[in-house]
């Protein structure tokens, strides 16, 4: 990875430390007690106990524990491994997501072990193969830390973990395993990647990551400097990096199936590696010190590449990533700049923070150039979103009702959480402008909104969805199995876009 000795990065430093950390997760017929530090036990609030559960529902009442999801209750003994009771709900109601919250749950109670086992005596109407997969991404993401930077990480490592589910298919819940261990280490990818001090993770560097990506995982890169930017005419990312010191890059993602394509998908990501706000500069409060993580939907992205070959994904995908940070300088640009887009569209900068569009849309022509069968793109676009949806959803906004669904049953696999907002075409005449084909931004208000319509002019009718994630990229606490800081969001989901894509007939 290329570096500036002036930044003091040490020649070891790897923007992605979770690359080789993923633990061993094995499905077993009989826990290790030798071997494990730390035995969980999934309890319904509702049934019969598990037998061998020591204490009955009258004890563990009297302990404060009456098995709700995301409880615990450790129950200290004379050696090991500790016994920890997991609350998993009412029985009728533990489906995947609640498995893996009862996964996370587990796992953050058995913070310090690194060999954990945990029992699951029924996994309600989940098939096996599902069950397994949200057990293991529950247990991965929720010990995940960045702590690539501190000389002695306070957190232990996870090494093993070994799941017994009572009356379930071994080899289809270890095929829900390997699964669940592939997407849950894109998404420590992504957490990586966004969690990164600016200054250690450039545009550059990121075009260097992407190709190191590559060739371990199978999939094509190409990198554009700013010369080739130039020559293609992408207008809105080189407008954004004018008042750089460092250069953009646009990272040019291919995943080619082995077999038949079943279609094309374009993925494409904003990668603000930092985003100041320009000449319109952020205020310096405790927000944007997040503006690290502008670069999420970039990381997400690249972080679904590296899924694609081992979960035998049978479209075609092509990503876009467009890189930058949005620094003010002398050179920078400025309100009122007019810049044209790959293609020839011109537009007015009305706000030199409402940046994450212009970067986007020369990435957006491009992929109709390349012929795909339709886009999803995504983005940390607008804080609109975080206002009207909170950070517990992300917003999904799009053209065509079938990516739409696509992206909704995606997320509710995933449980990475969307809500639709429309594409009110009544607030396209906001964006338009008196010097050039349409303005940066719209009004005060819908801003979600008018910044989809703003990328639906680059889209055309190529069948699009748009996630806004500015709402969901981060967790200010630990929260089941989204750790504090970057969540990833997107990863996961757009991985399971990915293998369930297919162009409308």
């Amino acid at each position: 990875m290329t570096r500036n000795p002036a930044k003091l990065i040490p020649d070891d430093y790897t923007a992605v430390p979770s690359l080789d950390a993923v633990p061993a997760v094995a499905v077993v017929d009989e826990l290790d007690e030798q071997q494990l530090d730390a035995i969980g036990v999934l309890v319904s609030s509702d049934g019969d106990l598990p037998a061998g559960v020591p204490i009955d529902r009258e004890a563990q009442a009297r302990a404060g524990f009456e098995a709700k999801p995301g409880t615990v209750l450790a129950l200290p003994g004379p050696g090991t491994p500790l016994i920890v009771l997991v609350g998993a709900g009412a029985s009728a109601e533990l489906g995947a997501a609640a498995l893996r919250d009862a996964a996370a749950a587990f796992t953050r109670a058995t913070s310090r072990y690194a060999r954990i086992g945990l029992r699951v005596p029924t996994i309600g109407s989940t098939d096996a193969a599902a069950a397994a997969q949200a057990l293991a991404e529950g247990a991965i993401l929720a010990r995940y830390r960045y702590s690539a930077l501190q000389r002695k990480p306070k957190d232990t490592p996870l090494e093993r973990v070994e799941l017994l589910l009572d009356g379930v298919d071994r080899t289809a819940a270890s095929a829900g395993v390997t699964t669940g261990v592939v997407t849950a280490r894109a998404a420590a990818i992504a957490r990586d990647l966004a969690n990164t001090p600016p200054g250690h993770l450039t545009a550059t560097d990121l075009g260097d990551v992407a190709v190191e990506l590559g060739r371990r995982f199978g999939f094509d890169v190409e990198v554009f400097d700013r010369q080739q930017l130039i020559d293609l005419g992408c207008g809105g990312l080189l407008g954004v990096n004018a008042g750089s010191a460092e250069e953009p890059r646009m990272i040019k993602l291919r995943y080619t199936p082995p077999g038949a394509s079943s279609g094309h998908l374009g993925l494409v990501g904003k990668g603000i590696m930092y985003d100041s706000g320009g000449i319109s500069l952020k205020p310096s409060d405790p927000m944007h010190l997040l503006m690290k993580m502008d670069m999420g939907g970039a990381a997400s992205v690249l972080a679904v590449f590296t899924a694609l070959r081992a979960l035998r994904a049978t479209a075609t995908v092509t990503g876009w990533l467009m890189c930058t940070d949005n620094m003010p300088s002398g050179s920078a640009y400025k309100l009122g700049d007019v810049l044209t887009a790959h293609g020839g569209t011109t537009v007015e900068v009305k706000n030199t923070d409402a940046e994450g569009r212009l970067v986007m849309m020369d990435a957006l022509v491009l992929a109709n150039e390349e012929g795909v069968d339709a886009i999803v793109d995504i983005a940390t676009l607008t804080g609109t979103s975080l206002m009207a949806l909170g950070p517990a959803l992300a917003a999904v906004i799009g053209n065509d009702a079938t990516m739409i669904r696509l992206v909704k049953d995606a997320a509710t696999t995933t449980d990475e959480r969307v809500w639709e907002l429309p594409l009110e075409q009544k607030y396209r005449k906001q964006l338009d402008s008196d010097v050039a084909d349409l303005a940066n931004i719209g009004g005060p208000y819908a801003g979600a909104t008018t910044a989809a319509l703003f990328l639906a002019e680059f889209v055309g009718e190529t069948p699009w969805a748009h996630l806004d994630i500015a709402s969901t990229m981060q967790s200010e606490a630990d929260d089941s199995w989204r750790s504090k800081g970057a969540t990833g969001f997107g990863a996961r989901l757009l991985i399971e876009v990915a293998r369930g894509f297919q162009p409308a007939k």
